[in-house]
């Protein structure tokens, strides 16, 4: 026997979508999860250059406004010694978006931002870069033997 699909009244589909409303109310944003990946050949992104150099880096095709990132910053000890540095975030080799000093203290600090990427909504591809050099501190010795060494790394890198 057929069955006959009845319709929904109004009030029944006001009800489905006001469901659905506080369902995507609850969820929040939708998030995208931006990998980095280490340049250095070395086990861990350690640098003890005092150049700025790249640590880590990805590149991206801009598709929403915005970068939330996190990052995490570590300086060194040699001989109680303690090393400190500077730290930037580069967007296409060129424009400086987030820098600051990582403390010659050995231990761990924390950076977050919210990076505009309007500008660069247009183009095809996007490479961002996590640098970091060596500024003060013990000059020979450390984990590499140039002295001591500093690291920058992402916490977490969302599209939002």
């Amino acid at each position: 026997m057929p069955q006959q699909i009845t319709t929904q009244s109004f009030l029944e589909r006001l009800a489905v979508l006001e469901d659905q409303v506080a369902q995507l109310r609850r969820s929040g944003q939708e998030r995208d999860e931006v990998p980095f990946y280490p340049t250095s050949m070395r086990t861990m992104p350690y640098e003890d250059s005092t150049t700025l150099t790249t640590l880590s880096e990805v590149i991206i095709t801009p598709r929403t406004a915005s970068l939330s990132l996190g990052l995490v910053l570590i300086g060194d000890q040699v001989s109680s010694t303690n090393t400190g540095g500077e730290w930037a975030v580069v967007l296409n080799d060129m424009d400086t978006v987030m820098s600051g000093t990582i403390a010659a203290t050995f231990s761990y600090q924390f950076a977050a931002q919210v990076i505009d990427l309007t500008p660069y909504r247009g183009t095809q591809q996007l490479k961002i870069q996590l640098k970091a050099r060596r500024t003060s501190g013990a000059t020979t010795g450390g984990k590499f033997g140039g002295g001591g060494s500093v690291s920058i790394s992402p916490r977490y890198a969302r599209l939002i």
